[in-house]
């Protein structure tokens, strides 16, 4: 197994990722019940020296629902009958993972609506309310 890039700036050895591989469920016949295609690909990102102390922090906050007891973060394939094609898909999926956990979303700045917008949203509900208003019956009519 290759080491696994995940950006330019973090590169995880193949030695410290752990792959296992389970019979998947679904369908596929005896297929399924003979071969191992599932892959678990499992890192452990307290003991690992591919990071920086800034990038395990982050990591730690972004991850933490989905990290166990140990420190490990674990992804699973089962998709294809193809164990090769779940293991590239696992490998994917787990540098995605930390590709989006390092790079968390710009805060939103806040902005206030422009006028024409204003505008724009109060003749709607003038619209609206004269519309309402002509559903009304008329006072002491029918």
């Amino acid at each position: 197994m290759d080491d696994l890039l995940v950006d330019e700036s973090l590169t995880i050895p193949a030695a410290e990722l752990e792959l296992r591989f389970a019979r998947a469920g679904g369908p596929g016949g005896q297929h399924v019940n003979t071969t191992e295609t599932r892959v678990l690909l499992r890192w452990n990102l307290l003991r690992s020296a591919a990071l920086t102390e800034d990038q395990r922090r982050l990591l730690l906050t972004a991850l933490a629902s989905r990290l166990d007891g140990e420190g490990n973060l674990q992804v699973v394939a089962a998709e294809t009958r193809s164990q090769l094609e779940n293991r590239q898909r696992a490998r994917l999926r787990l540098s995605a993972l930390l590709l989006a956990a390092l790079n968390p979303p710009k805060p939103r700045r806040p902005t206030r609506p422009k006028r024409a917008a204003k505008e724009e949203r109060l003749a709607d509900k003038r619209r609206r309310a004269e519309l309402k208003s002509l559903r009304r019956s008329a006072p002491g009519g029918e």
